[in-house]
């Protein structure tokens, strides 16, 4: 039997910019409504509290997968409470700033029912994406990060292939530098990415295998859907698709299962149900939670529905949450 339709929010970018066949967010809203729900878009700064309740300026929408054609508004919504959703699908790209930070705080006041949201709001709060792979330590790189310019330059310096640099609140491969101890530009790039000693940033020791692409594993519910390696251009170190890496099919090796297995159980504790892992080699880099692409890439060199997949977890989880508190799991 099909599920009943839910009320889906989605907290994202706007539709008018997304890319149809790339966006995950997009995607994940075509498996949604392929699967009855409906649809409701709305950005961070729609956000409002009111009344003892969070609401948004909505829009309801009906999504196609035709660039330029690719939604139609079917009503407007201006006093939306999110109360009244079922899910809530935080989405916005990064940077994870202030405003972003705010966005996380105002929807978790949703005033009485509160719906499900993907992630949990806590969880992105918690979970900065360069530096939440630190709680694994055995799992990354040798890394040190730092603002202090002459530590950095002694671990540039005392690191044999070259050390990745970037920021901590970096995104899209913005801000990625490689930088090696023969460099001249070594102290002058450290002081331009730490604003001479300001600001945080990641050094983590050059993965040779990164030549080879960069994996990015996507996991739901702490189980890996699958993975797509990005490879770099020839002109570049960086593997982001957002700066010309190319995807391509790759399957998940004994060691990235190992990845995900150890760091299944934190991110189930903190709510984080959708999760791009990125992995070099044998070193997990990072743990994306804001908004993880490549599902659409992975349903192209798979050949399966990920996103189908998702939403039926989804369906599963507000089900569980709607069932009388004796018919739960583990109820009598």
């Amino acid at each position: 039997m099909d599920p009943a339709p839910l009320s889906l929010g989605f907290l994202m970018d706007p539709l008018e910019q997304v890319l149809v066949h790339h966006d995950t967010t997009f995607t994940l809203m075509l498996a949604a409504q392929a699967r009855g729900h409906r649809l409701l878009a709305f950005g961070q700064e729609a956000l409002f509290h009111q009344g003892g309740q969070v609401h948004a300026h909505a829009r309801e929408v009906r999504v196609k997968g035709e660039q330029g054609q690719h939604f139609q508004v079917v009503a407007e919504h201006p006093e939306l409470p999110l109360g009244v959703l079922d899910v809530v699908w935080l989405r916005k790209d990064p940077p994870v700033d202030v405003a972003f930070l705010h966005a996380t705080q105002l929807v978790e006041a949703a005033g009485g029912r509160s719906p499900l949201y993907v992630n949990a709001p806590g969880g992105l709060r918690d979970a900065n994406e360069k530096l939440w792979a630190l709680h694994f330590p055995e799992l990354t790189p040798e890394t040190l990060v730092s603002r202090d310019l002459a530590q950095l330059k002694a671990f540039v310096q005392a690191t044999k292939e070259g050390v990745i640099v970037k920021p901590v609140d970096g995104h899209g491969g913005e801000g990625v530098v490689l930088l090696r101890g023969d460099d001249r530009n070594t102290p002058s790039v450290l002081e331009l990415l730490t604003a001479r000693g300001r600001d945080w940033v990641v050094a983590q020791e050059y993965v040779p295998a990164a030549r080879e692409g960069d994996k990015r594993i996507l996991l739901l519910d702490g189980e890996p859907l699958g993975a797509i390696l990005r490879v770099p251009l020839e002109t570049d170190h960086r593997a982001n698709m957002a700066v010309g890496g190319q995807a391509v099919k790759v399957s998940l090796t004994a060691r990235d299962r190992e990845i995900c297995q150890k760091l299944a159980p934190a991110l189930r504790r903190a709510g984080l149900i959708f999760v791009g892992l990125d992995v070099i080699g044998d070193f997990l880099i990072e743990v994306n939670v804001t908004s993880p692409t490549g599902l659409a890439e992975l349903a192209r060199l798979d050949g399966g529905d990920p996103a189908a997949k998702i939403i039926a977890q989804v369906e599963a989880k507000v089900a569980e949450r709607n069932r009388p508190a004796h018919r739960r799991k583990g109820g009598r």
